[in-house]
C-alpha cells in the first residue's frame, strides 16, 4: 500500500462533469489499494470573481478580510468533490486547511507554512477514508484563516507529501506534462519525461505556469518526487526529481514572463553605497528585484535599471524616492510593456555558445534585446512585450528544430 497525494487545479474541477472525472481518477487510485489525499483548488475563476466582488465593495480592503473571503472558493470545491466520491460509494471526508493541520505565519495573502499537525489526517487515513483537503490555506496563531498566495494549492500538496512521507505527489493540470515551451503557443513543443528540481524551479520563476515555484522549492528541500500530468488525457506525465538521465539535452525549456516592469533610475551619484541605499529600500518593502543593469559612471553620475513584478512598480517608486528624495520625475522611468524570455537547462554549463545561439535566433527574428541576465542554468533577456511570442518561437525553433 502506498500513500498518494493528488492535486487538482481549478480548471480540473470547474464544473460537474469535470468533478466527476476527477472523482473517477481518485477512485481508480484508491481502488488499487492506496491511501489517497486529494488537494483541490477553487473552481475555475472563482478566486478572481471573489476578488472582483471585494474590490467592488471596498478596493482598499484589509488583507485579513481578503483571505477570509477568497478561502471560501476551496471550501466549495472540496465539498463538491467529496459528494461526488460519496455518490460512487467511497468513504471520504473533506477538510479545510486548518482542519488538516496547516499552521502558518501571519503574512495574509502570502502566508508561509510553519507546521502541519498530522494527527487528524492520520486518523482519517487509518479509517481508510479518502481525505480531500482545501489547498491554498491555513490558520495563524490568532486563529485567522490565511492564504498562501497564487499557486498555493501546489505548495499545500507538496507540504502534505513531505509531512506524511508520501510515496508520490501528482500535480494534475490541463496539459499532459512539462513541455519545452507552452504547447498552446509554440508549434513543435516537446513533452519532457523528466526534469530536475533546479530546472523546473527556474522555468517556474521565468513564467512557465505548470508548477508554482514555492512548491518546487519545497519538493527539492524535502526530496518529494513530483509528477505533472493531465486530468483529461490519461497518459504518463513529467517526473520532477533531483537528477535525470537526459544528459544529451542542452536546454529543457523556453519560457516567458509578462508580469514584469522595467524601472530606470537616472543620474544617480557615482559614489560608493548608492546601490546599497537603493536596493535596501526595495528589500524593506519586500520588492523582488530580478535583472539589474548599472551603467558606467560618467560626469559623476550613473544610471541603474532593474526589473520587478509589474504589480510592485508603485512600491518600487516609493522606495526610490525615499532613498533619493532630491530626484525628480525625469529621473524615474517605468516601462510595463516588456517581457522576460528565458531558456533553462543544466546542460548549458558544459556547452559554450548557448547564449550566442539564443541571441542569433533573436537577431534573425528582428527582436531587440533590452537587458540580459545569466546563471549556470538560465539565460534571460528582456524584450518588448509585443515581440515575446515571436521570441519564444524563434528561440525554440533554434534549439529544437523539427526533424
Amino acid at each position: 500500500m502506498a500513500l498518494i497525494v493528488q492535486k487538482f487545479g481549478g480548471t480540473s474541477v470547474k464544473d460537474a462533469p469535470s468533478i466527476a472525472r476527477v472523482a473517477g481518477i481518485v477512485a481508480e487510485t484508491y481502488s488499487e489499494g492506496n491511501d489517497v489525499i486529494v488537494v483541490v483548488s477553487a473552481q475555475g475563476d472563482t478566486t478572481d470573481d471573489l476578488i472582483a466582488k471585494a474590490n467592488e465593495i471596498n478596493p482598499n480592503h484589509s488583507r485579513r478580510e481578503h483571505d477570509m473571503l477568497v478561502s471560501a472558493g476551496e471550501q466549495i470545491s472540496i465539498s463538491l468533490l467529496a459528494m461526488a466520491l460519496e455518490k460512487i460509494g467511497l468513504p471520504v471526508v473533506s477538510l479545510l486547511g486548518w482542519q488538516a493541520g496547516f499552521t502558518t505565519n501571519s503574512s495574509y495573502t502570502a502566508a508561509r507554512i510553519k507546521k502541519i499537525n498530522k494527527e487528524r489526517l492520520q486518523n482519517e487515513l487509518d479509517s481508510h477514508k479518502i481525505v480531500v483537503v482545501a489547498g491554498f490555506q491555513g490558520i495563524n496563531k490568532y486563529d485567522d484563516i490565511t492564504t498562501l498566495g497564487r499557486g498555493g494549492s501546489d505548495t499545500s500538496a507538496v507540504a502534505l507529501a513531505a509531512a506524511l512521507h508520501a510515496d508520490r505527489c501528482q500535480i494534475f493540470t490541463d496539459v499532459t506534462g512539462v513541455f519545452t515551451a507552452d504547447p498552446r503557443k509554440v508549434k513543435g513543443a516537446v513533452k519532457l519525461s523528466e526534469i530536475t528540481y533546479d530546472e523546473m524551479l527556474e522555468l517556474a520563476s521565468c513564467g512557465a505556469q505548470v508548477l508554482n515555484n514555492r512548491s518546487v522549492e519545497m519538493a527539492k528541500k524535502y526530496n518529494v518526487e513530483l509528477e505533472v500530468l493531465s486530468s483529461i488525457e490519461r497518459e504518463p506525465g513529467t517526473i520532477v526529481k533531483e537528477a535525470t538521465k537526459m544528459e544529451k539535452m542542452l536546454i529543457r525549456g523556453v519560457a516567458k514572463d509578462n508580469d514584469v516592469a522595467r524601472i530606470s533610475v537616472l543620474r544617480l551619484p557615482d559614489s560608493p553605497g548608492i546601490a546599497f541605499k537603493l536596493f535596501s529600500k526595495l528589500a524593506y518593502r519586500k520588492v523582488n528585484v530580478d535583472i539589474i543593469l548599472q551603467s558606467v559612471g560618467r560626469d559623476g553620475t550613473k544610471d541603474i535599471t532593474f526589473t520587478v513584478p509589474r504589480g510592485d512598480d508603485q512600491l518600487a517608486r516609493d522606495a526610490v524616492f525615499e532613498a533619493f528624495p532630491d530626484l525628480t520625475e525625469d529621473n524615474f522611468i517605468v516601462d510595463t510593456n516588456v517581457s522576460k524570455v528565458s531558456i533553462v537547462g543544466a546542460g548549458m554549463e558544459t556547452h559554450p555558445g548557448t547564449a550566442s545561439q539564443m541571441f542569433e535566433a533573436l537577431f534573425d527574428a528582428g527582436i531587440n534585446i533590452q537587458m540580459i541576465s545569466t546563471s549556470e542554468i538560465k539565460i534571460s533577456v528582456l524584450v518588448d512585450q509585443g515581440d515575446a511570442d515571436k521570441a519564444i518561437s524563434a528561440i525554440h525553433d533554434s534549439f529544437f528544430p523539427e526533424d
